[in-house]
């Protein structure tokens, strides 16, 4: 490997931490975590996932098999192994994952006694993650011990919401979490930004909740939408992303300008 450039030697000290969540399931969260990594690694951003999730569709999602999997994401949060015990490379290049485990499920609980529960993910990634642009954590669909983990670890919050009746309800929610855990934990966290998935042209319902958000939160909401495609559904039964799956489609499009959007605010935040 040949000597690092300024840049390089910069984004190794310094990976961003980018938490993917809400509490509701279905709204595309998994999928904009492997999409957004993928677009991430294609314009040659160094990417780690870490699939926080128990049911692990994030892990299927980059063609990651079960015997794969057998140091994961639990091992990690428990002490059992190093982070980079877990990484596993993808297919992908320039695109590492963190996979999930079914014992995920019991971590709760079994970490529910310990001093530094709320900390396990933030001290296992300190100083473990030289090399890396970005890390993209993908939350379970719940405000539970591991969603509030990847929060305390986090520099910013990437919020997917579905466009559907509840949908501002259920973000507001989110962000008094947020606000609560920036106040007592963690002084910098930020939500990166919201985007509106599965957005149907169609439908006058999503344009009603699609204006009622942006309303809402302003420009922390992002101008891409994410639309409603099939091929975006069909692309983890074949454990890829569907910028593999179809390049072309809508929704490949929608994740690349979505990529586009996110590196514009890094940038801002930056200067």
């Amino acid at each position: 490997m040949g000597a690092q450039t300024a840049h390089e030697a910069q984004t190794a000290k310094t990976p961003r931490l980018i938490a993917i969540a809400n509490q509701k399931g279905g709204v595309g969260k998994t999928t904009t975590v492997i999409n957004l990594a993928t677009a991430l690694a294609a314009v040659e951003k160094r990417v780690l996932v870490i699939d926080l999730d128990p049911q692990g569709n994030a892990s299927t999602g980059l063609g990651l098999g079960r015997a794969e999997r057998r140091l994961n994401a639990y091992h990690v949060l428990i002490g059992s192994v190093p982070l980079g015990g877990a990484v596993t490379a993808t297919a992908i290049p320039g695109l590492d994952m963190v996979p999930s485990g079914m014992d995920l499920s019991g971590a709760e609980i079994e970490l529910a006694g310990e001093d530094d529960r709320l900390h396990r993910l933030k001290t296992a990634l300190d100083g473990q993650l030289d090399g890396y642009d970005y890390v993209l954590v993908d939350c379970p669909p719940a405000l539970g011990l591991l969603t509030v983990n990847a929060l305390i670890a986090a520099h910013a919050v990437l919020v997917p919401l579905q466009c559907e009746f509840f949908a501002l309800e259920g973000v507001s929610h989110l962000v008094r979490t947020v606000e609560r855990i920036k106040k007592s934990y963690n002084p910098d966290l930020d939500i990166q930004g919201i985007v509106l998935t599965m957005f149907d042209r169609r439908n006058n319902l999503s344009d009603e909740v699609a204006n009622d958000v942006r309303a809402h939160f302003g420009d922390k909401v992002y101008e891409t939408v994410i639309p409603r495609n099939v091929r975006v559904s069909e692309a983890p039964s074949h454990g890829k992303p569907v910028l593999l799956y179809d390049t072309g489609c809508a929704g490949s499009r929608a994740y690349i300008h979505l990529a586009g959007e996110v590196l514009r605010r890094e940038r801002s935040l930056a200067a």
